[in-house]
């Protein structure tokens, strides 16, 4: 990163502080919406050569700080605007498989866990076409509608949908406002992440046991690739999609006290770079912005910690 790009974040961020407050765990992550954290968003992919990306709408970015909890920020460019994204949406297929198990619709059998795991982890497509079967293909779009979720949200044109199966088999329901087989908005796969992370998408067990297959992810590309050269030590909670020019990938990144979720879904060959320098840009975005509820630091100051927002 550029020293000179990062004070132009810095700057940006201390005259956009004083921001009220947002509410205590909101569960609309757009209520948290932070003007520091955009302004620095839209700073660092300006800085990265994306602006026409951005303006021709091939590239959203959402970003979210939950480091403090009772604190959440959420900042975006296109974060409403429904894109392609291959893979990613299979974590609403997870979603669904364990809902279902938490409500006693479904038991899962150690064949179910290991496709759960090939289908996160691997993007294996077999697996995903067999736990969406599980589910059964009506089941998970419901559930991204429900009044509950709202992970499919026409006021907010969009968001996570499954409309095919991961097979060469034809759609069998197409998402109703931009006609996806396999769409997201980048703001409601955050909203994922930040439901999960809060409790809020199932219940503690089922929370932990989504979590756990959601680490460890077995393809080392965009985002993991590019956090791991510069935080070694971060653990991701990850999926990622790609096919053909687009490119996806979304993870809750924790490391010490530093908690974030980043998501940035492209439509160009070389989107698998983007991704892989922005996840680095917002790892340090993140880490000099501090979060509204934090104390102004003294002109002239470092943000009370330098490894990210105080838990």
């Amino acid at each position: 990163m550029h020293a000179a790009r990062w004070a132009l974040v810095a700057a940006l961020s201390s005259t956009l502080l004083g921001a009220s407050p947002p509410p205590e765990r909101s569960l609309r992550l757009r209520e948290v919406a932070s003007p520091p954290l955009q302004a620095g968003l839209e700073a660092a992919l300006e800085g990265l050569g994306l602006h026409d990306a951005i303006r021709e709408q091939r590239l959203s970015v959402a970003l979210a700080g939950l480091s403090r909890e009772e604190c959440p920020r959420l900042a975006a460019v296109n974060g409403d605007v429904m894109m392609y994204a291959a893979s990613l949406p299979k974590i609403a297929i997870l979603l669904a498989v364990y809902r279902k198990a938490q409500d006693g619709e479904l038991q899962l059998t150690a064949a179910d866990q290991r496709a759960a795991r090939e289908m996160i982890r691997r993007s294996s497509n077999t697996a995903a076409t067999r736990m969406l079967d599980r589910v059964g293909r009506g089941y998970v779009n419901d559930l991204l509608q429900s009044e509950e979720y709202q992970l499919y949200d026409p006021e907010h044109d969009g968001g996570l949908w499954v409309g095919k199966p991961y097979s060469s088999e034809p759609a069998f329901e197409r998402d109703p406002l931009s006609h996806l087989s396999h769409g997201a908005t980048a703001i409601q796969v955050a909203r994922f992440f930040y439901l999960l992370e809060t409790g809020r998408l199932l219940d503690d067990d089922y929370s932990a046991r989504l979590k756990r297959i959601l680490g460890d992810p077995g393809i080392a590309h965009k985002f993991v690739a590019g956090i791991r050269g510069v935080r070694p030590q971060a653990r991701l909670f990850r999926k990622s999609g790609t096919w053909r020019e687009y490119h996806a990938d979304a993870a809750l990144v924790e490391y010490g006290d530093t908690k974030y979720v980043a998501v940035a879904m492209a439509r160009s060959r070389d989107g698998e770079r983007w991704l892989r320098e922005i996840i680095v840009a917002v790892d340090e975005l993140i880490r000099v912005v501090p979060p509204p509820c934090a104390a102004d630091p003294e002109p002239g100051e470092a943000p009370a910690t330098s490894s990210g927002d105080a838990r």
